[in-house]
């Protein structure tokens, strides 16, 4: 049997081409929205953080954070994935289940990545907008966190890229993402070989369009700053 042959009886045979296809879809849409969820988890810890440095006050808010960062970061994502879809959202479907923990241990990283590109910005920024009749959330939005963003955007791609492989064990919770459907067509076809090559194909050629874009993006980043 030539190796033509073997990849129809494979792919195209009774359509299991198209578990690919939703299962591609079903990854690209736990990695977009849990990467909004992470962002968004990410700026709050961070700014909440950098607010309460200066404030003995606001100091149990830092430890919350804190609290939050080493539990999630101590906790395997497959383990944390498993204890969403058993325990925390048992009712809940298998993606929001996985949107919802990938989000939430994107998020611990990216506090950190936040949290190190406004410590980079200038201090003296800060008051420097606070002299001109500034607020310090004003400050933050208009003058601080948009160069900390430029500072970090090459870290945060990488979390980026490290978020879509981890989706990859999404399918511990019964979930047809692109790996689980690579899965099946091997076990329904007994092929090991092409299911798995092709997996590791469609990855290599997602991160490749990931960091291209991300190139795109630095390079304007770049040009906007008159560099």
């Amino acid at each position: 049997m030539s190796w033509f042959n073997k990849l129809y009886e494979t792919f195209i045979e009774d359509n299991r081409y198209m578990w690919l296809v939703e299962g591609l879809g079903n990854t690209l849409l736990i990695t977009l929205c849990a990467l909004v969820i992470g962002v968004l988890i990410g700026t709050v810890i961070a700014v909440v953080k950098y607010f309460c440095e200066d404030d003995k006050k606001l100091r149990v808010f830092s430890w919350l954070c804190d609290l939050y960062t080493t539990v999630i970061r101590g906790i395997p994502i497959t383990v944390l994935l498993l204890v969403f879809f058993f325990i925390v959202l048992a009712s809940a479907d298998g993606i929001i289940v996985a949107i919802v923990a990938f989000g939430i241990n994107s998020g611990a990283y990216m506090a950190e990545l936040i949290r190190s590109g406004i410590n980079a910005v200038d201090k003296g920024q800060m008051e420097a907008a606070r002299s001109l009749g500034l607020s310090k959330g004003q400050a933050m939005v208009k003058i601080i966190f948009p160069q900390a963003i430029k500072n970090i955007l090459p870290a945060i791609g990488n979390e980026c890229i490290a978020l879509l492989k981890e989706t990859s064990v999404a399918g511990y919770v019964a979930i047809v993402d692109v790996t689980r459907a690579a899965t099946n067509i091997r076990n329904k076809t007994f092929d090991a070989f092409n299911p798995i090559i092709l997996l590791a194909l469609i990855y290599l050629v997602m991160v490749v369009i990931m960091t291209k874009l991300l190139s795109i993006l630095e390079r304007r980043l770049k040009k906007s700053d008159g560099k």
